[in-house]
């Protein structure tokens, strides 16, 4: 199963059981319903009643981005994969405050151990991994999740300082601006980010985990933070390294950037080069060390969910993913 960007203009349309669309490369394709997980839509595409009554039998969620190429909102299908239980598990493990505080402190130890990983590949200064590494070994002495994620904060603001010894051809990164991103390395990590969030809740929905109930973001209205929780172990190590490999071995430059008011995004033809990457990355392999198989890192995500559910219904204690390769 893969995940099939919609960027081009157009419409998507069913005729009998096939799905027609627009590819990477502007090019209108068949696309059989059996083989969609879930479609993220980039540009102005019309779709209808038909299509989504269509999509929705078969559990098809469609992601939606707005202008500047940053993640809008979900069509999300009637829930099929429901557990009373597992949900009743999930909550209880929220209401826990020490099985609250365990989880938050694993997605963030995650999050942790692939920056290091990070910084370790690219050979930065010691005294910024060991700075992180002592905010790792202090983690337990936090009192509570705002503490927590203060300390997790100051992990990837030290990570940040970073940015300048990784990144070549002209790429500089002052400091993380999300709201709206002012230079290109924000406007790709903006970018990435909402693709990580948004390939998240789709694995988190083929599961009986609930989207809405999460651990070390706070569950709140219009929001599945539990795909934020989730992301934070996943970004360092899928999204970072693309960016960093797309500026620094030049298949993106700063013409694929575009600077509107006070805002910097990615142009069409840069949206199309992340996307490809991430694509080949979601869809690369790794021997997995326990199940003697090799799975890819979109399975990695789902097996993260799984182990979440086993937690929750006490069956297997979670230990959260710290990639081994």
């Amino acid at each position: 199963m893969k995940d099939y960007y919609i960027i081009s203009s157009g419409s998507i349309k069913r005729k009998d059981n096939t799905i027609y669309y627009y590819d990477l490369e502007g090019d209108k394709k068949a696309l059989p319903i059996e083989q969609v997980d879930d479609i993220h839509i980039y540009g102005e595409v019309d779709l209808n009643t038909k299509l989504i009554n269509y999509i929705s039998r078969y559990g098809v969620m469609l992601h939606f981005y707005n202008y500047y190429g940053y993640y809008s909102g979900t069509y999300y299908p009637r829930k099929k994969n429901v557990s009373g239980f597992s949900l009743v598990c999930q909550s209880a493990c929220y209401l826990d405050e020490d099985e609250r505080m365990y989880l938050a402190k694993s997605f963030i130890q995650s999050a942790a151990h692939h920056i290091l990983r990070n910084m370790r590949y690219y050979k930065v200064d010691e005294s910024l991994i060991d700075t992180i590494k002592r905010e790792v070994d202090n983690l337990n002495e936090a009192i509570d999740i705002p503490d927590l994620m203060g300390r997790e904060g100051r992990i990837r603001k030290t990570y940040y300082k970073s940015f300048n010894q990784i990144l070549k051809n002209g790429f500089e990164f002052e400091k993380r601006e999300k709201r709206p991103p002012k230079d290109p390395v924000n406007a790709l990590m903006s970018f990435g980010n909402s693709i990580m969030y948004t390939n998240v809740l789709s694995e988190i929905y083929k599961t009986q985990l609930d989207p809405t109930i999460s651990f070390l973001h706070e569950p709140s209205t219009k929001r599945f933070s539990l795909s934020l929780d989730i992301a934070e172990i996943f970004k360092p190590l899928i999204i970072d390294p693309i960016i960093f490999s797309l500026i620094n071995n030049k298949r993106i430059n700063k013409k694929d950037f575009i600077y509107e008011d006070d805002i910097c995004y990615l142009s069409e033809t840069g949206k199309k080069k992340f996307l490809q990457d991430f694509e080949k990355k979601m869809q690369t392999t790794i021997k997995h060390r326990h199940l003697n198989r090799k799975v890819s890192y979109r399975t990695f995500i789902r097996l993260e969910c799984y182990k979440l559910i086993k937690h929750f219904i006490k069956d297997e204690k979670y230990k959260v993913l710290k990639a081994w390769w």
